[in-house]
Order: structure tokens, then sequence, then C-alpha cells
């Protein structure tokens, strides 16, 4: 099993959003590397919901990989923001997963917080200037969030 940190801003699709739906369809990414971190995953994986674009960001939740290799609608639709017109059903470019909500955490483990406790190196989400919407933490760096959150996975 694997672990991911996955950033969606609140106000567009947040952990309420999640825990309210159930799951769903991790889509509109278009970012070849963060499209590649969703190509690596495998059903069972764990990803850290992650608050971004708001104060303080942070993360909430997490969310458990249940179906990869999906394509993603969104490339299709031309009234979509993420259509891609290059996109065809017959070669798509654009993949997601579908995710289910584990549990929202009782408190937030901010990005300040982050900072203080994890370098660059062992957590992309503190680098300064990081946009990337999809990140892979590895075990000793999961096992520490899950503390710091007083959680286990």
């Amino acid at each position: 099993m694997a672990h991911w940190l996955m950033k969606s801003e609140p106000d567009v699709y947040g952990i309420h959003h999640l825990e309210a739906e159930g799951s769903t369809l991790w889509d509109g990414i278009r970012n070849y590397q963060a499209r590649n971190f969703m190509r690596a995953m495998v059903p069972g994986d764990l990803a850290f919901f992650y608050h971004s674009n708001t104060s303080p960001p942070g993360i909430v939740g997490l969310m458990e990989v249940v179906e990869t290799g999906l394509v993603d609608p969104s490339q299709f639709d031309p009234a979509s923001k993420y259509h891609d017109p290059k996109a065809t059903r017959d070669k798509p470019r654009w993949d997601c997963v579908r995710l289910r909500h584990r549990r929202s955490f009782t408190r937030l483990l901010s990005l300040e917080t982050l900072r203080e406790q994890f370098e660059a190196e062992e957590l992309a989400v503190v680098r300064r200037g990081n946009r990337l919407s999809i990140l892979p933490v590895s075990e000793p760096v999961a096992l520490r969030l899950y503390a710091l959150l007083g959680e286990s996975a």
C-alpha cells in the first residue's frame, strides 16, 4: 500500500463534499507528472486529502483509492474547463482514479505545522512554490503524519 497527498480547493471540492458523496472521480488533472502519479496508484492505496488555496491550508482527511486506470470524462466535454481538444475517445490523454472517503480528521494538520516538521525532500508540499496537486508520500513520512494527527491508517 502506497500513500499519496492529493490537493483540492475546499470551495471547489473539499473533504465535506467527499464525505457527503462517499466516493468521487478525481478528474480534471492536467499536469503530466500528476497524471503519471495517478497511473502509479493501485486500489487500496491511501491518500491524504489536502485543502489548498485556503486559509490555513493543510491535511483534513484520508481517502482510499478504489479504482484506477479510468478515462477522465471531462477531457471530452467542450463545456468543461478541463476540456482537451486534442483528446479523442480512441486516444484519451487524461486519466483519473476513483477515491472513497475513509475519514475526516478532527483537526487540520496545517501547512505551517508541516513546514515545522518536514524538509522539502521528505514532503514536497512544504517546498515553496510547489503547485503539483498529487504527490507521493513515503511510508516513514506517512507514519509521522498519522502520529501528528493522532490517527492511524
